[in-house]
This record gives C-alpha cells, sequence and structure tokens, in this order.
C-alpha cells in the first residue's frame, strides 16, 4: 500500500538540454534525505514527453538502484502507445521499481473503455510482479479513466490497488471509493487537494505524488505523515506553511501583446523548476517546448520564495544545507534569477 509523500521528481537539463545525471543523483539524495516514502522517477513532472527511450530508462534505472532498502521506486511507463508502455514497464520490472505509473493515454483520447482494454489490462496481465497505478488527469490528456473501470480493473487484477488522482474533482473521487471499496489507495494528484482528499471521510486518500516535495521533501512527507496519524492540529500548521508552494504548480498571469490582453499559463513543471533553479538546487532549464516565466510570472514565484522563506525559513532550510547555498541571498539577488524568464512577451 502507498502511503505517504511520493515525490515526481523534476529531470535536472543542463544549458545544452541533455539530462544532467550527476545533477540527477543529488536530487535523489536530497529526497532520501527528507525521508520521502518514495521518489516516482519520470512522471509527466519529470518532462517524459521530451525524453527519448534511452534517456527515459537511464533516468528510471538511476533512481531505482538509489532507491533500494531506503524507499520506493515508481517509474512513469505510460504513453498514448500500448506498445511503448509495455516496453517501458518491461525496463521498470528489470530494473526492480516497486510501481509502474501508466497516464491516461494523451491526444488520441480512447475512452475509459479502451483505456481499460485496450491499454492498463494488457500491462497488468503481463507484469503481475509489479504494482500498476493508472493516472488519471484529464486536464491533460484529453482523456479519462472512469472509476467504474478501474473498479473492474482492480477485481480482476491483484496487482491494481492504487490510483494517482488529479481529476480535481471530488465527486469523482468519492466514487472511486464507493467503486473500488475501503481497500483501495486513492492517492493525491494535485497539491493544493492533498489536505481535503486526506481528510473527507468519503475519499479517505492515503498520501501524494507531490511536485512540491521537490522544494520540501520532509515538510510534505511530515505533512501527510501528520494526516494519516489523525493529527489534524499539525497538519494544518504544515499546510499553512506549505500553500505558498502549492500555488505555483501553475502560474497565470496577464500579459500585454500588441494586439491587446492575454492570460498567459505557465503550468507544471515550470513555476517549481524555476523556483528550484532561484534557489540554487541543480535543475537546469525545462525542456522544449516548455520554455520560461514570463517577468510577471518569475515574480510571482519570487514572492512564493521569499514568502515562504520569510514566515516558515524551516521549509527551505534543507535545501540551504544540503546546496551549501545562502537562501536570503539567492532570493534577493537578481543573478540568482538571471535568463529564467522571458525579457518580453
Amino acid at each position: 500500500m502507498l502511503k505517504g509523500c511520493y515525490t515526481a521528481l523534476m529531470t535536472p537539463f543542463d544549458h545544452d538540454y541533455h539530462v544532467d545525471y550527476d545533477a540527477l543523483n543529488k536530487l535523489v539524495a536530497f529526497q532520501l534525505e527528507g525521508k520521502v516514502s518514495g521518489i516516482l522517477a519520470v512522471g509527466t513532472t519529470g518532462e517524459s514527453p521530451t525524453l527519448d527511450w534511452k534517456e527515459h530508462n537511464e533516468v528510471v534505472k538511476i533512481v531505482v538502484e538509489r532507491c533500494k532498502g531506503k524507499c520506493q521506486s515508481i517509474a512513469g511507463t505510460g504513453s498514448n502507445n500500448t506498445q511503448e508502455t509495455l516496453e517501458n514497464t518491461e525496463h521498470a520490472v528489470h530494473a526492480g521499481a516497486d510501481a509502474a505509473l501508466l497516464v491516461d493515454p494523451y491526444y488520441n483520447g480512447p475512452s475509459s473503455l479502451e483505456i481499460r482494454r485496450e491499454y492498463v489490462t494488457p500491462v497488468a496481465e503481463r507484469f503481475p510482479q509489479i504494482e500498476i497505478i493508472p493516472y488519471v488527469i484529464p486536464g491533460r490528456t484529453g482523456a479519462q479513466l472512469l472509476p467504474e473501470d478501474l473498479a473492474i480493473l482492480n477485481e480482476r487484477f491483484a496487482n491494481v490497488n492504487t490510483v494517482k488522482e488529479a481529476t480535481a474533482n471530488l465527486e469523482n473521487m468519492k466514487r472511486t471509493r464507493q467503486c473500488c471499496g475501503a481497500e483501495f489507495t486513492i492517492m493525491s494528484g494535485d497539491d493544493g487537494k492533498t489536505f481535503p482528499i486526506m481528510t473527507d471521510p468519503g475519499i479517505k486518500a492515503s498520501g501524494a505524488i507531490s511536485v512540491a516535495s521537490n522544494v520540501a521533501p520532509k515538510a510534505v512527507q511530515d505533512l501527510t505523515q501528520r494526516l494519516n496519524e489523525g493529527n489534524t492540529a499539525e497538519a494544518e500548521t504544515l499546510l499553512s506553511a506549505l500553500e505558498p508552494l502549492f500555488s505555483i504548480t501553475t502560474v497565470t498571469t496577464e500579459e500585454e501583446t500588441p494586439h491587446g490582453r492575454v492570460k498567459c499559463r505557465a503550468r507544471n513543471p515550470l513555476g517549481t523548476k524555476t523556483l528550484m533553479a532561484v534557489l540554487g538546487m541543480p535543475v537546469g532549464p525545462c525542456r522544449r517546448p516548455i520554455g520560461k516565466m514570463t517577468k510577471k510570472g518569475l515574480e510571482i514565484v519570487l514572492e512564493v520564495g521569499r514568502t515562504t522563506w520569510k514566515k516558515n525559513p524551516e521549509i527551505l532550510q534543507p535545501i540551504a544545507d544540503f546546496f551549501h547555498v545562502d537562501i536570503e541571498a539567492r532570493l534577493y539577488d537578481e543573478s540568482s534569477w538571471s535568463g529564467l524568464a522571458y525579457e518580453s512577451y
């Protein structure tokens, strides 16, 4: 049973957009020091659509090896091609991963029936030795595995016991609990929803597959642990400290163009990865087509970092200690964010 905080790890790149494997090892070591329950390698937060399969498999291999004996490992193996997903999952099994995460197939838009029969079922059948975790995020994929089909999978396969839930729809999550029963594991795929869905008696999530824990692994692990213990008072204190970090998963600004004002959404992982770079963590840029923040977006990210440091420095202090950086200086020295934003829209 998955329980606690599982970090959806960023994939670090150098300035030529190559995967930075030395930096990857450092990021994993930081997570292990934070005592997270597990690490997800090459999820969508890890920019999986931009990695080729050789890179993808090497990142999985490194993360799985580093996690052994310390925490659980999850390999992102999903795609919009079942054959590729089978091949990726086979690699994850050989690498020794504890679970494989299968994002709903994106763009080609299969029905829930097709996702169940033509995507999850072939993987669960072929690899009974590994936990298969469907990842439901219709806002990204344009498709959705429904609770009813998830329940059929759970009834048929002993290795389909968990879902990563990122629908932002509490009624959908309650329906999942109704269909799948009390023993089924629901994991939050949205940091901002972790507290409510872990405390809602109709959902009873067990933890989070978190983006914010890239920055604050110990704090997010503590949050989920307190909630699983029923200690909501301490959890609420942690939530208050973490909410600014949760808010930059998507950064929305209004921008001026020669043709009028437009809304610009900087979606995950850009906001959090930008903050990590500002703070001196070795993440590098996002890989194209994700680019940079706008100047307004960068200001929002900087304000989140400054607010967190001012009000709750204990959230960011582990970064200072592990990476040997001066958080205060980096949050106010313009050289720390040079090149992280577009000069104009």
